[in-house]
């Protein structure tokens, strides 16, 4: 009985040191089957043993795994092509714009064509200010009130733009504000960077988007005449305001080749674009937070240089109605609001609302962050905030 005990004894240890090395089990099945097809296709009695060593396993499953994980990035590319939530056209045709505006940024002879430089850099101030002082501040916020001469400008500015339609950038700017860093956001900054910036362009909107987008009071834009005839109208004034007027106008009037007409305006409509999206990106990323530390939106000088004062983005979502977006004074470039303090002058513009300096004030003290400069021990910097 002893001996017995013992090779049961060895066959369980066997057994043990298989299930704690998967190896040796493919191994041994490896052999097994080898041993089994060689004595089924040779009957002779001159047997041939082979021997697998663990490297011929190893390469095989090295092998095996290799095919699978190329095999998996294949099938992982073709479900990204294959999304549904993905707007194709979109990213085909923002990707395409960019490369062309990039080429054109990069070899554009601007000394050479002046005129049509100079030209396309009067458009982008025009259409920055009609995202700016028009579509954001006046029509999305309501922060000041503008006479029917202005509102047409306004409007004739914004489409030069040439992004969403006004009924459709008010609607998601407001659920934006209601819905800040939510899934309810359109360009929702917890989402990353890029989609904050453009990606939320190229795919179809989160479900709360279009639901919160629903509860969205749009009244005033709809009894809005001017607002209402640039809706009814929008694709052909943005075909005609945003390219066709700005590119033959050089070519016709002081005879530019229809190459250089082209470029110069499809770099200008790349940077308005980018200098739009960089408020929902940037400003919501690099900064500081002086007037309300528990929101997302942040202080950004950057931004407020290239979009002409709307970088001011954490005392903007801290006073979403003032006209000015930003406080006045301590270095902060708001050309903006010097534009509409211009038409408020001409009667043109008026009803600025703005909140009061205390409540501004006692806003910083209760929830900002530390980093306003009224709160720096300095005095060379406490100066600088008048």
């Amino acid at each position: 009985m002893a001996p017995n005990n013992v090779i049961v004894a060895e066959e369980e240890k066997s057994c043990n040191r298989r299930k704690e090395n998967p190896e040796i089990i493919a191994s041994s099945r490896l052999n097994g089957d080898l041993k089994k097809n060689h004595h089924q296709s040779s009957p002779s009695t001159t047997t041939t043993t082979t021997t697998i060593t663990e490297t011929d396993v190893n390469e095989n499953l090295d092998k095996s795994a290799a095919k699978k994980y190329v095999d998996g990035r294949q099938q992982d590319w073709w479900t990204f092509l294959r999304r549904d939530d993905i707007k194709w056209r979109n990213v085909i045709l923002i990707s395409v714009f960019h490369m062309i505006a990039v080429y054109g940024f990069l070899t554009a002879p601007y000394l050479t064509h002046w005129k049509t430089f100079i030209w396309a850099f009067l458009i982008g101030m025009a259409a920055a200010f009609g995202i700016t002082g028009g579509i954001h501040r006046f029509w999305s916020h309501k922060a000041y009130k503008a006479n029917t001469f202005l509102r047409i400008i306004l409007m004739f500015c914004f489409v030069a733009a040439g992004q969403n339609s006004i009924h459709e950038w008010v609607r998601d700017h407001r659920v934006h504000h209601k819905f800040s860093e939510t899934d309810a956001d359109p360009h929702n900054s917890k989402r990353g960077f890029f989609f904050s910036h453009v990606g939320w362009l190229m795919m179809k909107k989160h479900p709360d988007v279009i639901s919160k987008g629903k509860l969205i009071d749009m009244s005033d834009i709809e009894a809005d005449p001017v607002a209402a005839f640039c809706e009814r109208h929008f694709t052909l004034l943005k075909l005609m305001v945003c390219f066709v007027v700005p590119i033959c106008l050089p070519v016709y009037c002081w005879d530019e080749d229809w190459y250089h007409a082209t470029m110069f305006q499809l770099c200008r409509y790349v940077y308005v674009l980018n200098a739009t999206w960089s408020v929902n990106s940037f400003a919501h990323f690099f900064g500081n937070k002086p007037y309300d530390r528990n929101i997302g939106p942040v202080e950004n000088g950057f931004v407020s240089y290239v979009t002409f004062g709307e970088g001011w983005h954490n005392y903007h979502h801290t006073f979403p109605q003032d006209y000015r977006a930003a406080e006045i004074g301590g270095g902060r470039f708001n050309s903006t609001t010097t534009i509409i303090d211009l038409f408020a002058k001409l009667g043109w513009a008026y009803d600025l609302k703005e909140p009061s300096e205390q409540l501004i004030a006692k806003t910083i003290e209760n929830r900002g962050d530390g980093t306003h400069c009224s709160q720096d021990r300095r005095r060379d910097d406490r100066a600088r905030c008048e």
